[in-house]
Parts: structure tokens; C-alpha cells; sequence
């Protein structure tokens, strides 16, 4: 049995990952996809003082009080951030580090300094016209490329992303790189330029497990099964 802790992206919950660890528990694993600070059924607790350190704490928590070990992190895009800071703190219960269609920071970088600098903007001026703390959601099927069955859903149960977890820099050792085992999944088929594909490109590169996926960027929800059958094998 393997453990795994699976970490949504902005604008998410972890309801997204509701087909995928039912699935791995069906197989036997056990199977956390925690909720960060502000979102899905935590949006009550939305506030514009939410940054990357916030998200690092509540997933590293979930690991201290449920005494996770040699588990599988997994995290989707902006929980590429929040993974990448966990491995940092804690590389030694870490077996294996799966970004999915999510951003791989250096020390010092922020989500800003890696997105698309089109992307970046357009979300400083959502935000902007939000009260400048928070970013509401792009639409789930324009923007994300989610499929016509679960686009509505996403669109309806997205809260907005506090603006300081896109602005802060993740600050790391190095310690993460003591995890051996590093998988990237890429959602191939985006209607818009993906800020994505480069990293998936510099995995490959850089010799690790790497799929790149006839999808859009949520492929929890657009090829759920394919995703279960990587996270799988990722535990062996």
C-alpha cells in the first residue's frame, strides 16, 4: 500500500481529485487530498492575508498529525509551489514528487516570475478590479480546457486565489533534491498558450518520468483513469 497526498491548484479544492483517490483506494491506498486555506470547502476562511506559506503549512500539517511517511506528493499546477517548498522541509517522507501540469520553481522564484508574462498580467488585473487581494477564477472550459461534462462544476465551485500566493517567493535549500523519484504529467491539448510545456520539456530533459496527455490542464477530471494508473505505478 502506498501513500498519497494530492494538492490541488489555485482557483481548486480537493474535490478535484474525488475520481482519482477513489480509485487508489479501490487498489488498496490511502489516499489525502487536503483542502488549501481558502478554498473549496474552506472558502470561508478566504481572506486577501492567504499567501504560499499559508499552503505549505496546511498540507505539511495534514503530514505532521496524520504521520505520513515515504508517501507520493503529489501537486497541480500552483501546488507545484507548495510541493516543491514541502519536499524542501521535509525530503526524507518523501518517496516521490509528481508535478501535474504544475509549475517547478528555484529558490526566489514566485508563480509570477514563472507563468507567462501575458498571464501574469491579466491576473494582476482581475485582481485589481477584485480589490486587489484576490483573482477570480478564468472559466474552467475557455481558459482550462476542461472538458464539456465537469466544466459548469468547476466554473461554480472555484473560489478566488489570494493574490500573495502567486507574489511569494518560495524560499528552498535544496533539500528537495534528495528525492529521487520525480514524474511529470503534462496536459497537452490547452486552448492557449501553456506555460506548462516547458517544464514538462526540462523533465524530460533532465531524465525524469515525464506523459504528456491528450487533455487540458485539469487532468484529474479529463483523463482520471490514465492519471490513477501513473500515480500507481509511482508508489511502486
Amino acid at each position: 500500500m502506498t501513500t498519497y497526498v494530492l494538492v490541488h491548484g489555485a482557483w481548486g479544492g480537493g474535490w478535484k481529485f474525488a475520481r482519482v483517490a477513489e480509485a487508489l483506494r479501490k487498489r488498496g491506498h490511502s489516499v489525502f487530498t487536503p483542502t488549501l486555506t481558502g478554498a473549496g470547502e474552506r472558502a470561508h476562511l478566504l481572506s486577501g492575508d492567504i499567501n504560499l506559506t499559508t499552503h505549505v503549512a496546511d498540507v505539511l500539517n495534514v503530514i505532521r498529525y496524520e504521520g505520513l511517511s515515504d508517501l507520493v506528493l503529489l501537486g497541480h499546477s500552483y501546488g507545484g509551489m507548495v510541493i516543491t517548498a514541502i519536499a524542501d522541509k521535509i525530503p526524507e517522507k518523501i518517496a516521490a514528487l509528481v508535478y501535474l501540469d504544475a509549475f517547478v520553481p528555484q529558490d526566489g522564484q514566485s508563480l509570477f516570475d514563472l507563468n507567462i508574462p501575458a498571464n501574469t498580467q491579466m491576473f494582476l488585473e482581475r485582481a485589481g478590479n477584485n480589490g486587489g487581494l484576490l483573482i477570480p477564477p478564468p472559466p474552467a472550459k475557455a481558459y482550462f480546457g476542461v472538458n464539456d461534462n465537469d466544466a459548469a462544476r468547476v466554473d461554480a465551485l472555484a473560489a478566488p486565489q489570494p493574490i500573495g500566493t502567486m507574489i511569494e517567493k518560495v524560499t528552498l535549500t535544496g533539500a528537495y533534491r534528495a528525492v529521487k523519484k520525480n514524474i511529470y504529467v503534462h496536459g497537452a491539448v490547452l486552448p492557449r498558450e501553456s506555460p506548462f510545456k516547458r517544464f514538462h520539456d526540462a523533465a524530460k530533459q533532465a531524465g525524469w518520468e515525464t506523459h504528456a496527455l491528450p487533455c487540458g490542464h485539469d487532468i484529474m477530471l479529463d483523463l482520471p483513469d490514465e492519471l490513477t494508473e501513473i500515480l500507481d505505478r509511482a508508489g511502486r
